[in-house]
């Protein structure tokens, strides 16, 4: 995840660069059920409305627990599927809560009724994260379920009446990027503490559906968008928080928009965004799915670690025998073509590594949704790997 906002309160207000922050344990993500009552376009689960078998139980989730306790995680994300069609949810909350996780809930929104609403707000969940991908009828459209946005609006403010912290995910793609300034003001206005923008991923039915990935131009548009709407929120005075997801270019490229805006402090925020580093796929973010088995994290489905059924969380996440494992907790990650020759990569890591093994067969190869030019990477001009052509200033004309 990169942390626009705290960035931009970076060239606002600097602090003294320090060293990488190494966190004791990862993040866990855990999908703890797979059935939902949508149909989402980019999910990367696959999810479905019916019954999926052999997920953990309540016992088991309990167990692997302590296990993640132990391997000193600091936090799980909830999620699924849709969390809350898992009748123990609550009672799974509870527990991480009492164990001193910082415990978040992820889901579509949908079902927060007030009765959940007020389990959800009485365990003191620290985080509700609803995806939105657009204003009335285009999310539906994109969630398979007319009605989902007014259903998913609703449980926000039910949540923000009783003082939880909630955000909005929202994913990108040729089909809504032009509603962003729309859902801006509609955090704005509906009091939303974050506004997290996930680029797409190449896993699940993202994988599927690759093809309505945002152009590189449009991406560069939407980023400086989000840049001006941050710094702009900030200048406000308002607490609300933005930021992006699964594309590190992100922060190469909020250090050239800061070169133009702000040339005195581009390069403080550059050693800053160097701190951070980019991508930490399996490193400082990891997943377990609704079967137990664990990944780097969650666009990694199709590639399994092992399973905490049959080995603790700790044991399968520090062996690097699996060689997706071991180049992923490699520092420098050793990464051919365009992002292994790029100055930037301390910034941003090599970006993810789904996306290039999805279009090449090889994990470390360059990723094909890096929107930065050869020139400002200051790699060799050559033929890169290719989802759709840049289209350059002439489209940027049409826009």
């Amino acid at each position: 995840m990169f942390r626009l906002t705290h960035f931009i309160d970076e060239l606002r207000h600097p602090t003294p660069v320090g060293p990488r922050r190494e966190p004791p344990g990862p993040i866990v993500i855990w999908n703890l059920i797979r059935r939902c009552n949508l149909k989402c376009m980019h999910c990367y689960s696959i999810s479905g409305d019916v019954d999926f078998s052999g997920e953990l139980t309540t016992d088991e989730v309990f167990r692997v627990m302590d296990d993640l306790k132990e391997a000193k995680v600091p936090g799980l994300i909830l999620s699924g599927g849709e969390p809350l069609l898992r009748g123990d949810i609550f009672d799974i909350a509870r527990r991480a809560k009492a164990m001193g996780f910082y415990t978040a809930l992820s889901s579509n929104g949908t079902l927060m009724d007030e009765a959940h609403v007020r389990d959800i707000a009485a365990i003191d969940f620290d985080y509700v994260g609803v995806s939105i991908d657009g204003i009335g009828e285009v999310h539906d459209a994109f969630r398979g379920q007319q009605g989902a946005f007014d259903r998913a609006i609703a449980g926000l403010r039910r949540c923000r009446a009783l003082g939880v912290k909630t955000g909005v995910r929202f994913t990108m793609t040729t089909q809504n990027w032009t509603l962003l300034p729309d859902l801006i003001k509609l955090v704005a206005d509906e009091g939303i503490d974050k506004f997290y923008l996930s680029h797409l991923v190449y896993a699940g039915r993202g994988n599927k559906n690759r093809g309505s990935d945002a152009d590189w131009d449009i991406t560069r548009r939407v980023m400086t968008m989000l840049f001006e709407a941050a710094w702009e929120s900030r200048e406000r005075g308002e607490a609300r928080e933005f930021v992006t997801g699964n594309n590190d270019a992100d922060g190469v490229f909020l250090y050239f928009w800061a070169r133009e805006r702000f040339p005195d402090r581009a390069e403080h925020l550059r050693a800053k965004l160097a701190q951070w580093g980019g991508n930490s796929s399996g490193v400082n973010v990891a997943n377990i799915d609704n079967l137990g088995n664990v990944h780097p994290d969650t666009m990694w489905w199709h590639h399994t670690l092992g399973n905490v059924r049959e080995r603790a969380f700790g044991d399968i996440w520090h062996d690097t025998g699996d060689p997706i494992m071991a180049g992923l907790k490699a520092r420098p990650r050793m990464i051919s073509g365009r992002c292994g020759a790029c100055v930037h990569f301390d910034i941003c890591g090599g970006n993810t590594r789904v996306r290039a093994q999805r279009l090449t067969g090889d994990a470390f190869a360059e990723d094909p949704a890096c929107y930065l030019t050869d020139d400002e990477i200051g790699a060799a001009h050559g033929e890169r790997v290719l989802l759709r052509p840049f289209r350059g200033a002439k489209h940027e004309a049409m826009l």
